[in-house]
């Protein structure tokens, strides 16, 4: 199943919500309701359709329901987690506290026990991704216009990279990866967040070993012991990160 879109088009860089629920009537209820309130939504029936859809897009939230047939929303979190930091809102109709605590031991942002008001899902929804991607700050985070490291200065306003006066040549794809880290300097960056859309049907697996394949290249420019990185480093099985000056 597609994205579902609302009548109205949606900005590039909406965030993009995946809704995991069996009960089709709610997928679809969810479906327009975020929609007609600015997020991009595509919906899975359980787990497995689920895992299919987080091969190919890449989701700035799951809402996920506990109990579904087949693997539980429990079991595909604590899955989720060994490889994804994206945020997890569950959805039950259980509301024993223990419950609770289970989802955000796995590693769930939130918690809604069923029945609830959409509104009410609204606003969780709206606050995890504060917090994501504003550190719980009041507006979210701004990217810088430049930063530097080392001998180098990237623009991320114009994808420029330079060493000195002298512009370095970098491939599209380079320049992705390279915005993205540049914006969240510091950070760890999953791999998943590196991808782009690029290979997505290669699948996951492939879209990651291409990263690998394009921070190698971009080392071999910027890193004067590739092997040895000082800006461009690895994150023991999350994904990399930039280290700049100041």
């Amino acid at each position: 199943m597609s994205a579902l879109k609302p009548k109205t088009a949606l900005p590039d860089d909406a965030p993009h919500v995946l809704v995991v629920d069996d009960d089709r009537r709610l997928r679809d209820l969810l479906a327009r309701y975020l929609g007609d309130n600015g997020y991009r939504v595509t919906t899975a029936a359980n787990a497995a359709e689920a895992e299919a859809k987080l091969e190919h897009m890449v989701f700035d939230l799951i809402v996920l329901d506990v109990m579904m047939p087949g693997e539980s929303g429990f079991d595909f979190a604590r899955r989720l987690r060994r490889t994804s930091h994206v945020p997890i809102l569950m959805l039950t109709a259980r509301t024993d506290t223990a419950d609770r605590v289970q989802g955000l031991e796995i590693g769930a942002d939130d918690y809604l026990p069923k029945p609830f008001e959409p509104r009410e899902l609204l606003l969780r929804i709206g606050n995890i991704l504060k917090r994501s991607n504003g550190n719980g700050q009041n507006d979210a985070k701004v990217a810088p216009e430049a930063v530097r490291f080392g001998a180098f200065l990237f623009r991320l306003d114009r994808g420029e990279l330079r060493r000195g006066d002298e512009i370095v040549r970098i491939t599209d794809r380079e320049r992705e990866i390279l915005t993205v880290l540049a914006s969240r300097a510091g950070e760890q960056v999953p791999r998943e967040d590196l991808a782009g859309q690029g290979g997505a049907a290669q699948g996951a697996a492939a879209n990651e070993r291409t990263v690998d394949v394009q921070i190698n290249r971009l080392r071999r420019k910027i890193e004067q012991d590739p092997g040895n990185p000082m800006f461009l480093q690895t994150v023991r099985g999350i994904g990399y990160r930039l280290l700049i000056d100041g």
